[in-house]
């Protein structure tokens, strides 16, 4: 499998886990300019822009770790251009859904507030 294709599949699992656990999909893979939001969700109000790691087994970064300050900068601009896009002013937060792969099976872990803003 490609790389594009297993970072849908991620995707796909990681939303499927999130509607499980009460949340709303609003958008997936949603793209301002050059930003892009995995995952934007919503439960009792508050907007979840969530970022999708998915992992082998073994692979040198976990998910957690791999999210550097970079990435946490575009994922903001990504979330300004989105709350203007659709003149939200809900309460946010920016969580991880980290996807690991162990052989045959995908073991899917939800980290809430996984990166911290200070807007």
């Amino acid at each position: 499998m490609d790389r594009a294709a297993t970072g849908r599949m991620g995707e796909d699992l990681a939303a499927e886990y999130l509607v499980r656990q009460g949340f709303t999909i609003r958008h997936t893979n949603w793209r301002a300019g050059r930003y892009e939001l995995d995952i934007v969700a919503e439960r009792g109000g508050v907007i979840h822009f969530v970022e999708v790691r998915y992992r082998e087994l073994g692979a040198p970064v976990n998910p957690e770790e791999s999210i550097t300050p970079a990435k946490f900068r575009a994922l903001r601009r990504a979330a300004e251009a989105y709350l203007e896009c659709f003149a939200l002013d809900n309460e946010l937060q920016f969580d991880l859904v980290a996807v690991d792969r162990f052989g045959c099976e995908n073991r899917v872990r939800y980290i809430p507030g996984a990166m911290q803003c200070g807007w």
